[in-house]
């Protein structure tokens, strides 16, 4: 055997151990008092060993680019990343030995970066969101490394038909539960790689037969509820999302509209309020996506509560709120974002008392035939 094939050998054996002991993440019960016979659940991302959702994402890129010969034991590894996907890829790639180097706007939190750090990664900042995609590029050309691209590879690296993927994995989940086929799923877009594993397993697995649909939560300053409300691929924003993670300005390769059943455009400062809600709620702080997710799940549990359905909604609980406290969490930095909280608190307070939540967001259904 040569050295090559050996060290590819070790290296898909060293991820595979790390799944194996990494296991699956937990399926939370979200007691809330003002739904009856609406169960909500988070599907908690956090406990992955680098903390978020994008845990999957990179563990899925490195399996895809060893086994399509991209990525060898002296590859530079550089992606382009707001902060999560490029934690977990310097998870693995000190896992496999190699150098990595994520490309971030500037913006990025100090706990984000300290974390990259942390397992021995590079950060190279720069001024403008939209320059990540270059720069990456430069700089896998000039070190003869390899761009992962999230934005491209997301949606293809990962086995949406099942191998414990995220979708297959809140089903089983969900099997002694009172309502096991969820309404709704309701997820964020970054890459729209976790949508199109989730939006084909609900259609692969007869689900959407079975009265299941995916719902997709977007924030402000992100082209992907044009994009499907318009049917257009070629939309361009002009600034980056505050809800660091998810939210893009231009349609990424990955991001498959014809899954996604209804799209909902939710304010940052919804999204925010929702965070301090859920701590009350949880007991716990968690990231700006999941506040963007809880949005969204909220105004469709009070949709079925109001109409006399019973089921349940499933949502994702991405990452911690340990990377945030700067940011999302920091009153001065809301202020100097010039939001206030005030109205979506007292909404969320409401709702609480009254099981009532009636937000005015802009909704886009799928057309379908």
């Amino acid at each position: 055997m040569s050295n090559h094939a050996q060290w590819l050998s070790d290296a898909i054996a060293r991820i595979d151990a790390d799944f194996n002991r990494s296991s699956d993440t937990h399926l939370i019960k979200l007691d809330l008092p003002g739904l009856q016979n609406i169960d909500i659940y988070l599907k908690d991302e956090s406990t992955h060993p680098t903390g978020s959702l994008k845990h999957r994402l990179a563990r899925s890129l490195f399996l895809f680019g060893l086994c399509n010969g991209w990525i060898t034991q002296s590859t530079p590894v550089i992606e382009a990343s707001s902060g999560s996907t490029a934690v977990s890829e310097a998870y693995f790639a000190k896992l496999l030995g190699l150098r990595f180097i994520a490309v971030m706007p500037r913006t990025t939190s100090a706990q984000k970066i300290a974390k990259i750090e942390f397992y021995g990664g590079e950060c190279h900042l720069v001024e403008n969101g939209s320059e990540i995609y270059t720069e990456s590029q430069r700089l896998a050309r000039e070190l003869g490394g390899h761009y992962m691209d999230q934005f491209t590879y997301a949606e293809r690296a990962t086995d949406w038909r099942g191998n414990n993927n995220i979708a297959e994995s809140i089903f089983q989940q969900l099997q002694r539960e009172p309502h096991p086929t969820p309404r709704w799923i309701v997820v964020s877009a970054g890459t729209g790689g976790t949508s199109s594993t989730i939006g084909r397993y609900i259609r692969y697995g007869g689900h959407l037969a079975r009265g299941c649909e995916l719902c997709v939560a977007d924030p402000e300053n992100s082209v992907f509820y044009e994009a499907f409300a318009s049917g257009r691929s070629d939309i361009t924003g002009q600034c980056g999302s505050r809800i660091e993670g998810i939210g893009r300005p231009r349609v990424e390769p990955s991001f498959n509209p014809a899954v996604i059943d209804r799209m909902v455009r939710v304010p940052d400062a919804a999204s925010f309020a929702a965070l301090r809600y859920l701590e009350r709620h949880l007991g716990r702080r968690c990231g700006g996506s999941t506040g963007t997710n809880l949005i969204a799940t909220l105004s469709l549990a009070s949709q079925m509560q109001k109409t006399g359905e019973k089921g349940s909604v499933v949502t994702l609980l991405c990452d911690g709120g340990d990377r945030y406290i700067d940011t999302y969490f920091n009153p001065g930095w809301i202020a100097h974002q010039g939001l206030d909280l005030t109205d979506w608190e007292s909404a969320l307070d409401d709702f609480d008392r009254t099981g009532v939540f009636e937000p005015d967001l802009q909704v886009a259904q799928l057309r379908r035939l």
